[in-house]
């Protein structure tokens, strides 16, 4: 079990945990109908987050296989360079192994020794404690919740919990 950088040849075992993850259908906002994204659209994205210094992408590995990951985006406009928000995801066989702690401890140091960025944030779905959880164990802190914004089905809505943790 380890975390690296992520490079460009891992953008099909991204690929393949992003197309695997969404198709379980357990929280992101994309539903698995609207599932368009091709490989070569992660390479590119990839690509783009190597050449950017306010942004990362670990990779979790196992037997030399990625297994999961964690992608820091910053935003574009001046007044927001100095935050930043990730998405993760894991295997569904790999779960509950105590990868999504060591990618957040790896985005967390990466983020303390940046020199642009103050703040990490994240939007996590309500129903998902366990995450919730997790990261108010690293020092995230709810700032706010978006009501009945996930629509799930007839009259199935679900809060976006906003959380942040400065570093």
């Amino acid at each position: 079990m380890s975390i690296r950088m992520a490079t460009s040849s891992d953008a099909m075992s991204i690929y393949s945990i992003q197309t695997s993850v969404i198709k379980e259908d357990i929280g992101l906002i994309t539903s698995p109908a609207e599932w368009a994204k091709q490989a070569d659209d992660v390479e590119k994205e990839m690509n783009q987050t190597i050449m950017n210094d306010r942004e990362v992408l670990f990779v979790a590995v196992e037997n030399e296989a990625v297994v999961g990951y964690i992608w820091c985006h910053s935003p574009k406009p001046i007044r927001l360079q100095h935050t930043a928000s990730f998405e993760m995801m894991i295997s569904k066989e790999n779960r509950g192994k105590g990868y999504g702690e060591l990618l957040i401890l790896q985005l967390l140091s990466w983020a303390k020794e940046n020199p642009y960025l103050e703040k990490i944030s994240l939007g996590v779905l309500s129903s998902n404690e366990q995450a919730i959880h997790l990261y108010e164990r690293f020092g995230f802190i709810e700032e706010g919740r978006k009501r009945n914004e996930w629509k799930r089905g007839p009259n199935d809505y679900a809060d976006d919990v906003l959380m942040y943790v400065f570093v």
